[in-house]
């Protein structure tokens, strides 16, 4: 659960963030008869990432054992090569977020409503899209489906409350340090994601080495219960791991973390205060 809280939160902020950014922009120029527009663009692509995510959950249900391992495996190495681009870029670009959109919503003014909801739904699905497809990724890696995407709702719902409190000048957050440190966060359930996946591509048929154990204790750690039940839903821990499976999460986290928490460059990290007249 607390996997797919750290997901909906981090997810969420920066969706809740970019529309902040928007509506503060498009407000200080005057244009509040347009806020529709970003509100109907925004709505669009929730609405989009709804339904993308009831997509895998249907496709995935209606295939055959061997196809179903195939494709979640599939869809889990995808979500995870989208994350781990996505921790990475947003680390590096946070600083020119608020630059970003306000190039595009110059133009946007210039040319209408209808764009500057293009703008808001671009923005939005991009993220939307990577969320559902993480979150599918990583529910289907657990036992309690209802509990993981009751920590995502939460999560996201705690976003939604802190970009408002940030819009509203309530709150002061250093940005670039809270996506250094989830970002790091979700490389680990990244890795539990990625042995998941490669788990699914054994089942499938699809890689070897299905039945060579690298360890066996299910006898001792019960998924259900209090330890398995942390293990897997922040590690995504299997009790029966295979030799593959333990390599690939080992590779992928020691390469993965050595590479994203290194000293940046001079000048590269980037502190980004956001009051509501910093928005603008």
């Amino acid at each position: 659960m607390f996997a797919n809280y750290l997901i909906g939160l981090r997810e969420g902020l920066e969706a809740s963030l970019i529309v902040g950014i928007l509506v503060a922009y498009v407000v200080k120029a005057g244009q509040s008869s347009r806020l529709g527009a970003i509100w109907a663009g925004t709505g669009i692509a929730i609405a989009l990432s709804l339904g993308f995510g009831a997509l895998l959950t249907a496709t995935s249900g209606s295939m055959s054992d061997e196809a179903e391992h195939a494709f979640a495996g599939t869809m889990s190495i995808i979500a995870v090569g989208l994350v781990t681009w996505m921790v990475f870029w947003m680390r590096r670009t946070a600083r020119e977020m608020r630059g970003e959109l306000h190039g595009r919503l110059d133009k946007a003014l210039l040319s209408g409503g209808v764009a500057l909801g293009v703008v808001a739904l671009v923005a939005v699905l991009r993220e939307g899209l990577e969320t559902a497809l993480f979150l599918w990724a990583a529910t289907s890696a657990s036992e309690g489906t209802v509990a993981a995407l009751g920590g995502a709702l939460l999560g996201i719902a705690t976003a939604i409350g802190i970009g408002w409190a940030v819009y509203r000048g309530a709150v002061r957050l250093n940005l670039a340090t809270f996506f250094t440190w989830t970002g790091a966060l979700l490389i680990v359930v990244a890795a539990g994601v990625l042995a998941y996946g490669v788990r699914d591509l054994q089942e499938a048929g699809w890689l070897p080495g299905g039945q060579s154990y690298a360890f066996d204790v299910s006898s001792s750690i019960d998924e259900n219960g209090p330890v398995g039940t942390v293990l897997g839903g922040f590690f995504h821990f299997d009790p029966i791991t295979t030799w593959l499976q333990l390599t690939v999460w080992v590779v992928y986290l020691v390469v993965t973390l050595a590479v994203y928490l290194r000293p940046q460059r001079p000048g590269a990290a980037a502190v980004v205060s956001t009051p509501q007249s910093e928005l603008v």
